[in-house]
């Protein structure tokens, strides 16, 4: 007679329970898998035996393979949490052994400025320019801006608005000089006022006046801080060569209007008493005027330029391009995630403290953004939980003690067998 069933059951049993209590321990764990034993049956046979009566010798633990299957994503509101929402790897490493992958997306930021984990690993990803280009290629270590962003001088004004085509002229006629007074309403029809920048980042106020010159004719001029463009005071020109026509229907201007010339020179002060950095050369774009019988209105004003500014928040986006955040509402990319899939994720290698290494079984790395191809998709201020079913794993715990008992008991009846075959006179 031969112990050697139940003993291998109790020990495959052991191993069982070992792994279901880990999995217990883990239910919490952000980003951990489950695992579960598998068990193969073991058999004395010889190498060319044939035969259907062999009675196997007990079982063993063929394998301790975890589940990579997609756990529940829970919201945290902190921004550096990371979720994939899919297939793919976080890459983190910590410049000196192998890359090493994590479904778990703590991630925090280090005193210079590195994207790290809790064991002070860095995340991989693709860095950006000081323009805000994202540079792929090899994946290094994603370190977030401190400077601020660097002004812009406005080059371009477009306005998209409606003129009155009931409006009164408001022209004084030929020979009249000044064709308008700034201070006195009733020489214009309308204006409307943009902020424009210098290559200091510094504000101009520049003030749009319409006059109506005739029938389907309009004049515009401009003041920049109160002093008129191109022009002196008292005498001011228009900014146009010739009066801005408008077809019949008023639909638009009959000639084009996207690129009317707007240049600030001389000594120009800010209201604070700062010099403006001129000549400031812009283009109007006012292809987007109409002329119908409705009030005025002004539905769209836009310019290029911007203050300059600091940074205030970092944001990550689906596709895992970290967006930076300036006081001034600008953003611009400052890097983007990299993830990694690999064709036998169960071939990895757990590590602990959430992480794997890939070996021979699981196959070369495939890196790409997410999004991408068989990629998922990050969500910033969520995290992953972990895929284990706590009602599960305490039943699984349940039939693996019956199962334990089970085998002890077959060990005991070999015992009291063998001990009946000692007493035999």
């Amino acid at each position: 007679m031969s112990f050697q069933q139940g003993l291998s059951g109790l020990n495959a049993t052991s191993k069982n329970l070992d792994v279901i209590g880990n999995n217990i321990a883990n239910a919490n764990t952000y980003g951990a898998k489950i695992a579960r034993v598998e068990f193969g049956d073991m058999y004395a046979t010889a190498l060319n035996g044939a035969g259907t009566n062999s009675i196997g010798i007990g079982v063993n633990v063929a394998a301790v393979a975890q589940q990579f299957t997609q756990g529940n994503i829970s919201t945290t509101g902190n921004a550096m949490d990371l979720a994939v929402n899919g297939a793919g790897f976080f890459q983190v490493t910590d410049g000196l052994s192998p890359t090493q992958y994590s479904r778990n997306g703590q991630f925090k930021v280090d005193r210079e400025g590195f994207i790290v984990n809790n064991q002070g690993l860095q995340l991989l990803g693709y860095p950006a320019d000081a323009n805000g280009v994202i540079q792929p290629g090899l994946a290094q270590p994603l370190q977030l801006p401190t400077a601020g962003i660097a002004p812009a001088a406005t080059t371009e004004i477009a306005i998209e608005l409606n003129l009155d085509s009931r409006a009164k002229v408001t022209n004084p006629g030929a020979g009249v000089v000044p064709q308008i007074d700034f201070t006195d309403p009733t020489t214009y029809n309308n204006a409307t006022s943009v902020t424009v920048y210098d290559v200091k980042g510094q504000d101009v106020a520049m003030t749009y006046y319409f006059q109506k010159a005739g029938n389907d004719q309009w004049n515009i001029f401009a003041t920049a801080n109160g002093q008129p463009v191109n022009g002196v005071p008292g005498a001011p020109d228009p900014i146009t060569t010739a009066p801005i026509d408008f077809l019949a229907d008023g639909s638009g201007p009959i000639s084009a209007v996207s690129a009317l010339p707007i240049s600030l020179s001389g000594t120009m002060v800010t209201p604070a008493g700062a010099t403006i950095v001129t000549p400031l050369n812009m283009t109007l774009d006012l292809s987007g005027a109409t002329q119908r019988g409705d009030s005025f209105g002004v539905t769209n004003l836009t310019q290029d330029g911007f203050a300059p500014g600091s940074l205030t928040s970092v944001a990550v986006e689906g596709n895992g391009i970290i967006m930076a955040r300036y006081s001034n509402g600008q953003s611009k990319p400052a890097g983007q995630v990299e993830l990694a899939t690999f064709r036998n994720p169960q071939g990895l290698q757990a590590l602990g403290g959430n992480l794997w290494a890939n070996t021979y079984a699981s196959g070369d790395p495939v890196m790409g953004v997410p999004g991408d191809g068989s990629m998922g998709v990050l969500q910033a201020g969520a995290l992953e939980e972990s895929n284990i079913d706590l009602t599960g794993e305490l039943v699984n715990m349940i039939t693996a003690q019956r199962i334990y008992q089970a085998n002890a008991q077959t060990i005991k009846t070999q015992d009291q067998v063998l001990q009946t075959l000692v007493n035999l006179r």
